[in-house]
């Protein structure tokens, strides 16, 4: 099912627990679930690859402007879930016990800042892959409710060891990001939305409107149909929201520069303590910081 943008302030909730969701209710009517046009070549989509590199200022990582800057965020949710994933595991080693399944972690996009780039070449739901620790089949008994309760408290308080450097500035940027989208040049922008989706074969009012179509098509879509259909859907959204994007982007950059300057002790402490606290957790846990890259 493809993510659907909602609010920041909504997607600020989900910024709590770590992972940015971008699920709603179809907000919008839609006319038409019709398949793409019998025209239609898109290529299927290309595998999304992982990078490590870091940004100098990890201000663009916790405070992302841009939807490119959000690669950098979704590395350093997902890293933050593998510390809690790690230190719980090795609670259990400790315990002799072993650990109910769990399922593979994913990086999350985030379409209130989306990033069209990637998009228009990977779809609207493809992504890297997490990696996943090589583990051997466990003879370990199961362990209790109460064991795996403990073990998964210890790594909780891992994980809150490194989201406490960067949660609480960060739930303030999201809370400040909604300005943009009410921006009257961010209206008069979507206003060509719908004309601009109509022109690629998608009947929609808005981008609401736009993720029930292409998650309609993507649904009714058979395998051998599926590659195709993701790759078009990401090509039309990012065509017609580039010029969407192009009014939002150097707003939000704007704003980070007051955003910054308002928060001048927190933003210190945020480049003094994180970088180093991610490669202390990458060391300590076995864990990789990464990223999806186109």
């Amino acid at each position: 099912m493809i993510p659907r943008p909602v609010p920041v302030r909504a997607a600020l909730a989900a910024v709590v627990a770590l992972l940015v969701t971008a699920c709603s209710a179809h907000g919008a009517q839609v006319a038409d679930v019709a398949a793409p046009p019998s025209g239609s070549r898109a290529a299927p989509v290309t595998p999304a690859r992982l990078g490590r590199t870091l940004p100098a200022d990890p201000v663009r990582m916790v405070l992302p402007a841009t939807g490119a800057e959000t690669r950098w965020t979704q590395g350093l949710y997902v890293f933050g879930q593998q510390v809690d994933r790690a230190a719980t595991a090795d609670c259990a080693r400790r315990g002799g016990f072993a650990l109910p399944a769990e399922i593979p972690l994913a990086f999350i996009r985030f379409f209130a800042l989306p990033d069209l780039d990637f998009i228009a070449r990977h779809g609207l739901s493809a992504s890297a892959e997490v990696p996943a620790p090589a583990t051997a089949p466990s003879t370990a008994r199961t362990g209790t409710a109460a064991e795996v309760r403990r073990c998964r408290a210890e790594g909780a308080k891992a994980a809150a060891a490194l989201s406490g450097i960067y949660l609480p500035v960060e739930q303030r940027w999201f809370g400040e990001l909604g300005s943009v989208d009410r921006d009257p040049a961010t209206v008069r922008a979507e206003r060509g939305l719908s004309g601009c989706l109509s022109a690629h074969g998608v009947e929609a009012r808005d981008e609401q409107g736009f993720m029930a179509v292409a998650d309609a098509r993507q649904q009714s879509a058979t395998a051998a149909e599926l590659p195709a259909v993701e790759a078009e859907s990401g090509r039309v959204y990012a065509t017609c929201m580039r010029p969407v994007e192009a009014v939002r982007a150097p707003a939000r950059l704007h704003l980070r520069t007051g955003f910054l300057t308002a928060h001048t002790a927190e933003i210190r402490t945020l480049r003094t303590k994180l970088l180093p606290a991610l490669r202390a957790a990458e060391h300590r846990y076995d864990v990789p910081l990464v990223f999806p890259e186109p």
